[in-house]
């Protein structure tokens, strides 16, 4: 892979939206959503998704920003909401997806799902409790709701499941890069995420005491998108693959019996995948990206299915979405462990990421895939391994990870904790 961050420059914002004056706004792309020729498509598109943004509301202010002189004092403030409201209009759909009705399209399954025979398969939760490897109750008093210590062996095989797969992914020639978990708004809107709402998910920091506009990242797609963010690339880096290991921090919680315990928690460590590309090659490479996840996940033996997404079930910024789903056998059910979404110059036009085409400056497209989400892999492999004389079996492709173990037992190297309450 060739060192693109030598040979990355940063640009000058140069007045690149034809209606607007302001450099500071994104290079949304006017031509298509400020055409009245694409109102219908553009509602069939914003109703069959998650009916955010409003393309009757973009026309109606851009009709009015048009009449306003800029001397009228009302001028910018409608050209603010102008912007606004693009802002809010999702990406477009792949043709193949516009199709789809509710239900996702199984592309494929991977392995078949153990039979337990006459034993019946325990919970995560319930496993974790026999072996004493995790604590998740009368937590309050350190780090609250939604939270969780790995004991012992569990904490090697979170440290195992990273390990395998950042090799994994070296040798397919993702660079590695070690990212920050704090960022602006700018990055994390540029995105897609939305903030500063009733529905977000996004953890704010005390602007007071820390400094305005920081955030807790969710995932480390929006931090490797903020590394390129202001660049030109050159057509030779392209594709650009690049792998980062984080915790993700989510404010969202669930009342869902299927999202108990450590399915839905607030913190978690996550292996990320990001590809950068030319226009022509996403769609190559969102299927690079789901079948190097299958090659990921196919080895530790859980049974999955690959879903492909309807557009009911994208975020804003995604063009085509895959997710894995997991068996998880003591839940008796299937929980989502990953997926990889193709935002074609959704990110791009907003964060300013170009590539030079025999001198001509154009958009990459930029693309992003789980490669491992620890709490969710850690259910389905310990649901799935679990001996019915009380040990977890370990895939074998793992064992070299953790110093050659075959098994996991029951931890009695850290003892159980009971809480005392003192008397005042």
């Amino acid at each position: 892979m060739m060192n693109y961050l030598n040979r990355m420059r940063l640009l000058k914002k140069p007045n690149r939206l034809r209606y607007f004056s302001t450099i500071s706004l994104p290079d949304i792309d006017i031509d298509y959503y400020l055409d009245t020729k694409n109102i219908v498509p553009i509602e069939k598109n914003i109703k069959s998704r998650k009916g955010i943004g409003d393309i009757n509301r973009v026309q109606e202010l851009y009709n009015l920003y048009k009449v306003t002189p800029v001397s009228d004092r009302k001028y910018l403030s409608i050209k603010e909401n102008l912007y606004e409201e693009l802002s809010k209009l999702p990406n477009k759909t792949h043709p193949m997806v516009e199709e789809y009705k509710e239900e996702p399209q199984v592309v494929r399954e991977i392995n078949k799902k153990i039979d337990f025979g006459t034993h019946k398969p325990l919970e995560f939760s319930e496993i974790t409790q026999h072996l004493n490897l995790m604590r998740t109750d009368k937590l309050g008093y350190t780090c609250g709701n939604k939270s969780y210590y790995y004991i012992g062996e569990l904490a090697e095989l979170e440290e195992a499941l990273i390990k395998y797969t950042i090799s994994s992914l070296l040798k397919k020639n993702f660079q590695l890069v070690s990212v920050p978990d704090i960022l602006s708004s700018n990055v994390l809107r540029s995105c897609g995420m939305t903030i500063n709402n009733d529905r977000t998910q996004i953890y704010s920091l005390d602007p007071v005491h820390h400094g305005p506009d920081l955030y807790l990242s969710g995932t480390a797609e929006m931090s490797l998108a903020g590394l390129i963010t202001e660049s030109v690339l050159s057509k030779a880096d392209l594709p650009l693959k690049l792998a980062a290991v984080s915790r993700c921090y989510r404010a969202e919680t669930s009342n869902l019996v299927d999202e108990r315990g450590t399915y839905r928690v607030h913190q978690f460590t996550k292996v990320e995948m990001f590809a950068v590309t030319e226009p022509e090659n996403s769609d190559e490479m969102l299927e690079y990206l789901r079948k190097t996840q299958e090659d990921l996940f196919s080895p530790l033996g859980c049974h999955m299915k690959v879903l492909d997404m309807p557009p009911h079930d994208l975020g804003a910024p995604a063009y085509r979405k895959y997710d894995i789903e997991a068996w998880m056998p003591g839940r008796n059910n299937y929980g989502e462990i990953s997926s990889c979404s193709n935002c074609t110059d959704y990110q791009s036009r907003r964060l300013n990421i170009k590539y030079v085409d025999v001198d001509i400056l154009k958009y990459v497209h930029t693309l992003n895939g789980t490669a491992c989400a620890i709490p969710r892999m850690l259910i389905s492999l310990l649901e799935t391994h679990q001996d019915p004389r009380g040990k977890i079996n370990i895939p074998l492709i793992l064992q070299p990870f953790m110093n050659g173990k075959k098994y996991i037992t029951k931890n009695n190297n850290v003892p159980k904790l009971k809480l005392i309450k003192l008397r005042k």
